[in-house]
């Protein structure tokens, strides 16, 4: 059942009130200001006198915190690292990188060398955390998400060498081209077509194709060449086009296309000099609302709201608070003694993460000086996909790049010892770039099944056959199906359990990204300011 904009907005109201649908219409592109953040639309003060406690200071909890007090709340967030930004984790020299099993790595990079090892690109289309970067002053820069000098490479095609992108994308669009004309002359799409738009297509694909005048794609300068072009009468020569059947063969279209995705653009921004420059943003102006160092060992619900229990520096200790936004992953909650409604403990129970993970290497940017190649994604056949190629410190001498970016939990991989896992990323590159893969230096490897205070990397299961979501369309509140939520364990959360409110990007529809965990706090503020209105009145 398809869903308008005012049908949409309507159920957000239903939901949350009219603060939770302003901030839903802002999502959506609907109100002037779309970049610029400012707190839930509420009476100036409406949290005064009230008090939040906020388990959990990523940037669910930073936000919850920060947009909740400039309404007047009293917040604590309780945070069990010593740093904020939960999963928004940038990795530098002299850092530590402890698993959960004991074992314990330390980042050997060269000085100003960093690699975020959680969330690493902003999409144009995640217009909370751009306005966040805004707001605070952030200096953001280009992330190449894609670069059409990028390599793919299978071991079926072209003798195992790389293929660079460009020509790939090219000569699957000109053999595509030249196929569909074939089509149109023999015929076969004449009750399809009138004759205008056949005249109208074959227009199209001698651009598109682009095709020569007799409708054969013979190469083009899109797909590039063989002999690069110069001076005088040096005009270059054209690659020599792949038949249709080696691309198909070669199966590129994972390294082609991801960069139509909606949140997967092309280029995109990240803050200069490292990701978790948003947390650090938020903490600097939250100051001791936020208390590292303090794990939540337990969640009461009291007669006027509840009593959370935490450690810190050794000492148990209790607070007490009118609501709590729960901003701990789901696969930490299970662990905590939790004074849970049953259906809100059976998702948290059920609940399954995924174990992505990354590895990381400091080289010589062999990629730039030997290559010309600057940022983008590159594909293997067999391997630890993607690499990454770093968007800054570009024409420097060193860099960091990752070499793997994928599910590890229950993979062949993920059972590989460190050492290992380090040998199967070196030959990545190599099979890329033969020769630079002995290059690769200090190499750093984070899978965040095995990170304390994670043990996921995004949820993948609300429980028996509830996927977790991987639609980056901000329709969370209102998605439906037949009027019912396609996925009730997602449903659940949706509702607060008594005082009890849960963010966090498994509360929305952009599951991984730190805009889904703004927007569910940004719902859950509206949801509260409601209540807290309704029981004034």
């Amino acid at each position: 059942m398809a869903y308008t904009r005012r049908a949409f907005l309507t159920r957000v109201g239903q939901v949350g009130g009219f603060s939770a649908a302003f901030l839903s219409m802002r999502a959506l592109g609907l109100t002037a200001h779309e970049t610029e953040v400012s707190p839930a639309m509420a009476d100036s003060g409406i949290g005064k006198g009230k008090s939040v406690v906020i388990l959990g200071g990523g940037i669910a909890g930073l936000v919850a915190a920060y947009e909740l007090g400039a309404l007047g709340y009293y917040c604590t967030v309780l945070e069990a690292r010593e740093r904020p930004g939960g999963r928004n984790w940038t990795v530098r020299a002299g850092d530590k990188v402890v698993f959960t099993d004991g074992a314990v790595q330390t980042c050997e990079f060269d000085k100003e060398h960093y690699q975020n090892f959680g969330p690493a690109r902003l999409p144009s289309t995640h217009k909370n955390m751009l306005g966040y970067c805004r707001k605070f002053g952030i200096r953001l820069e280009v992330e190449v998400n894609s670069s059409r000098s990028a390599l793919l490479e299978n071991d079926k095609v072209n003798g195992g060498r790389a293929v660079i992108q460009r020509q790939a994308l090219n000569d699957t669009r000109g053999q595509v081209s030249e196929l569909l004309g074939k089509c149109i002359r023999s015929g076969a799409l004449d009750s399809e077509m009138t004759k205008e738009d056949t005249s109208r297509m074959f227009d199209f694909l001698r651009t598109y194709g682009p095709l020569d005048k007799t409708g054969r794609y013979v190469g083009s300068e899109r797909a590039g060449y063989s002999v690069d072009p110069g001076a005088g009468e040096d005009a270059g020569v054209y690659s020599t086009p792949m038949s249709m059947s080696t691309l198909l063969t070669g199966n590129f279209w994972d390294g082609l296309l991801y960069e139509e995705a909606h949140d997967w653009q092309a280029t995109m921004m990240q803050p200069v000099g490292g990701m978790d420059c948003i947390p650090y943003a938020f903490a600097e102006r939250l100051g001791r609302v936020i208390q590292y160092g303090a794990p939540v060992t337990e969640i009461r619900k009291t007669a006027t709201g509840v009593r959370v229990g935490y450690t810190q520096d050794g000492a148990a200790k209790t607070i007490e608070a009118d609501f709590c936004f729960s901003a701990m992953p789901l696969s930490t909650l299970k662990k905590v003694r939790a004074d849970l409604s049953a259906p809100f403990r059976k998702v948290v129970e059920e609940s399954t993460y995924a174990g992505f993970y990354k590895v990381a290497w400091e080289s010589r940017r062999f990629w730039e000086q030997d290559y010309n190649i600057y940022g983008g994604l590159e594909f293997v056949s067999e391997g630890c996909n993607p690499v990454w190629l770093p968007s800054w410190g570009l024409s420097t001498d060193r860099g960091v790049l990752v070499s793997g970016y994928d599910e590890a939990k229950g993979t062949p991989f993920g059972r590989m010892p460190l050492k290992e896992k380090f040998a199967a990323s070196r030959r990545t590159v190599e099979r890329l770039h033969p020769g630079h893969g002995k290059e690769l230096e200090k190499p750093l490897y984070v899978g965040w099944e095995q990170i304390p205070w994670n043990e996921g990397s995004w949820i993948a299961s609300y429980g028996p056959g509830q996927d977790g979501h991987e639609s980056s369309e901000m329709v969370a509140l209102g998605h439906s199906i037949g009027g019912k939520y396609a996925n009730p364990g997602y449903e659940t959360l949706l509702q607060p359990d008594g005082p009890i409110y849960f963010v966090g990007d498994h509360v929305s529809y952009l599951v991984g990204w730190q805009e889904g965990a703004a927007l569910s706090s940004l719902r859950a503020i509206g949801m509260l300011n409601e209540r807290v209105k309704a029981t004034a009145a």
